[in-house]
């Protein structure tokens, strides 16, 4: 896996000299095996009527925590047929262990406004969030009750997204992290996209495809 992110973060280097030539945004429709891989076999999605994309990450990654601006300005203006789904990776007990700091903070439904303090807290002030007693105070220190977080940290909602998430990126391919999936179709990774941009001009395309393809309510 460290392998995989520093390959990751020369191909972004690489690739900022050229986007241009390779974004949709510049003209050019994106290509499967060039500009995003397939899913196989396609993964059922949370509402069929509607085109979702799911992003996959990980609070200890550098290129995760880069992709936030992007991501959050798509956020903004992404269709209003499109779902958001955020993924945790969970590739070895680091990862798990900030996994379910995630899966704690979305049953408490917290988990959006501790999202970006959670990167924070890891890769700017080096703490290492993995214990449930460090996660309780970090809760408590953003006005959760650690009878509240214990209770959700050991939930069994908490321990049923832990199990499915172990499993997740291997159903989509996925062995890196920030990676977009489109529809469960479209896998999308900084490899092939180069740059943060062109990850979230090549999903706007792909949206735009499945959109057209998909029934009316």
């Amino acid at each position: 896996m460290v392998k995989a992110l520093f390959t990751f973060a020369l191909l972004f280097t690489f690739g900022q000299t050229v986007a241009a030539e390779q974004s949709p945004q510049a003209g050019k429709p994106p290509k499967a095996g060039e500009d995003y891989e397939l899913v196989s076999p396609p993964q059922p999605t949370v509402d069929p009527t509607k085109v979702e994309v799911m992003e996959f990450f990980w609070y200890g990654c550098p290129h995760c925590l880069h992709f936030e601006p992007y991501l959050n300005e798509w956020l903004k203006t992404k269709p209003a047929n499109v779902v958001f789904v955020r993924q945790p990776a969970v590739f070895n007990a680091r990862w798990g262990a900030h996994a379910k700091a995630f899966f704690t903070a979305e049953t408490l439904g917290v988990a959006e406004k501790l999202h970006a303090d959670f990167f924070d807290a890891i890769q700017n002030k080096k703490m290492a969030l993995e214990s449930e007693d460090d996660l309780a105070k970090f809760f408590a220190s953003h006005g959760v009750k650690e009878e509240d977080f214990h209770k959700a940290y050991r939930s069994f909602a908490v321990d049923s997204k832990m199990r499915q998430a172990e499993g997740m990126a291997a159903h989509y391919g996925v062995d890196g992290t920030p990676a977009l999936i489109v529809n469960g179709k479209y896998r999308i990774t900084g490899s092939l996209a180069k740059t943060l941009d062109n990850m979230i001009a090549i999903t706007n395309a792909l949206i735009k495809q499945e959109s057209g393809a998909k029934p009316s309510k």
